[in-house]
């Protein structure tokens, strides 16, 4: 096996693909890559792929193939190699059962494993639909900060996907949080009036829809049937196995009404809970002071200091003290990409809920905490019991 391949593109494609793999394989084949050089009717073709019976990844690249063959070698280092090598054409040589790359003056050789007891891709699931990347991945991102990393929950690891002919929404919950997001695409010929619901792993969903950013128009692919989702876009293609868990009926614990909203700017806000954050002890809570003259943020208190800061805010409705997780607070307010916030309330002990602004139109000073929210994105946060 020989081939010829630029840096740059090798490396990119044995990052992707590692990445997938388990950091601790129940057996060594599952920690390495599959290369595959393939020279035909459609020209040369290199694919880097990588698979632990859970997710598989597959990249395809342009290459000059010498000798067509198969050589399965370890992801990680093959990813820290050919991310190490100067920027110029590597070529890659298999000879035995060592696999020697060259790229300018460096040159590695790195034993092969069995080709033979890798287990083989999985086939990609029935097309379900399209929907443009960079629309995917904003989506993901802003619901999967919400997931849980408890794996003794899986049913909180995961995104829930939920189809609705030319809709789409994801939710991902903690128990403390809960992050909705609803999007448009365009569905294939089985879905256009049908639904289906799966729970994705989030954090498998986060990397491949954040790698497939640029790609353009993203394809998806499922059996529910089978557990099974994949996504394909620029050349990449993933599969990973659906959670078999019951997702909580989320949309009873979205508040339908409020007492109280409040419009504030993001970044200040953002910056001021930072800095109150500095003296909150193990029960770490910011509190909220929502007033006829602004939002007050205080936390600490005797024993690790204490800290205030003041902010404009736009009230419509009553009075309101409530206190928040800072970081969950943080989370939610840098997951809503505007510059401003709208908070909506009811009690001090019930959900609150954060939703984006937009920026109001040009020579409108008026303001308010009636102003609209943008559609199609919430993030609820449960408050911290305030003291006494």
């Amino acid at each position: 096996m020989k081939f010829r391949v630029e840096r740059d593109v090798l490396a990119d494609a044995a990052a992707w693909v590692a990445r997938s793999l388990p950091a601790r394989p129940p057996v060594p084949v599952l920690g390495g890559v599959l290369v595959e050089a393939s020279s035909g009717g459609d020209g040369d073709r290199l694919t880097v792929s990588g698979f632990d019976y859970e997710t598989s990844a597959r990249v395809e690249l342009d290459a000059t193939i010498g000798d067509p063959g198969r050589v399965l070698v370890s992801g990680r280092l093959l990813a820290d190699i050919t991310r190490a090598l100067p920027s110029k054409p590597v070529d890659l040589v298999v000879d035995g059962a060592r696999a020697t790359i060259n790229c300018g003056n460096s040159r590695f050789s790195l034993p092969t494993m069995p080709v033979e007891d890798y287990p083989q891709l999985p086939a990609m699931p029935q097309h379900a639909g399209t929907v443009a990347g960079t629309d995917l991945a904003e989506a993901v991102a802003q619901v999967a900060v919400a997931a849980g990393r408890d794996d003794t929950l899986p049913m909180l690891t995961g995104i829930r996907l939920e189809i609705e002919g030319s809709r789409l929404t994801l939710a991902a919950t903690d128990r403390f949080r809960l992050a909705v997001r609803e999007l448009d695409w365009e569905p294939g010929e089985d879905l256009a009036t049908g639904s289906v619901a799966v729970l994705i792993p989030a954090k498998t969903l986060s990397d491949v829809a954040k790698s497939l950013a640029g790609a353009g128009r993203v394809e998806i692919s499922l059996s529910a049937g089978d557990g099974m989702l994949g996504i394909t876009g620029g050349g990449r293609r993933a599969t990973t196995r659906l959670l078999d868990a019951e997702f909580p009926r989320f949309r009873q614990l979205i508040p339908a009404e409020h007492t109280s909203a409040a419009v504030l700017e993001v970044a200040p806000l953002v910056e001021a809970i930072k800095r109150v954050q500095l003296v909150t002890d193990r029960v770490a809570q910011v509190r909220m002071e929502f007033g006829e003259d602004g939002l007050r943020l205080a936390a600490g208190g005797d024993e690790v200091g204490s800290a205030e800061e003041e902010l404009p805010c736009e009230l419509d409705g009553a009075p309101l003290t409530i206190a928040f997780n800072p970081s969950y607070l943080l989370d939610s307010l840098g997951a809503l990409h505007t510059d401003r916030a709208q908070l909506t309330f009811t009690t001090p002990n019930r959900p609150a809920l954060v939703r984006p602004v937009p920026a109001p139109p040009a020579g409108d000073d008026s303001g308010g905490g009636g102003a609209d929210a943008v559609p199609g994105y919430l993030h609820l946060l449960m408050p911290v019991r305030l003291p006494g």
